[in-house]
């Protein structure tokens, strides 16, 4: 399926849904979190701090720090790999799955009110 959206369009169901999650109280993802967070989501299995770092082109620290608030949320766990003890896991959790799902369908009902007639 294949979505148009003008600029302004776009932008407006990106503020749709930043209002929608900071109504429900939900909590607050950094822009550089979100992105590490959807791709442990949405990408295949394994994930490592290493990969994470070079996938979003940011160093290590930088993914640990993340990493820490979305642990403290339950969103993510961290252990390390059995077979390479210089590489920590980055694993999804029930918690993350839900929080992910949930920040799906508030992405489909803000487009469907941006869309409706």
């Amino acid at each position: 399926m294949a979505v148009h959206l003008r600029p302004g369009e776009a932008l407006r169901l990106w503020q749709d849904v930043a209002l929608a999650e900071v109504r429900a109280g939900r909590p607050d993802l950094s822009m550089r979190q979100t992105a590490i967070l959807l791709t442990i989501y949405l990408d295949p299995p394994p994930h490592t701090v290493r990969g994470l770092a070079s996938r979003l082109n940011v160093s290590k620290p930088v993914i640990t720090r993340a990493l820490d608030k979305m642990g403290a949320l339950k969103l993510v766990s961290r252990h390390r790999d059995e077979n390479d003890k210089r590489n920590v896991l980055v694993k999804r959790t029930v918690e993350g799955a839900l929080f992910v799902e949930r920040f799906g369908d508030v992405v489909i009902v803000c487009a469907k009110e941006l869309t409706a007639p």
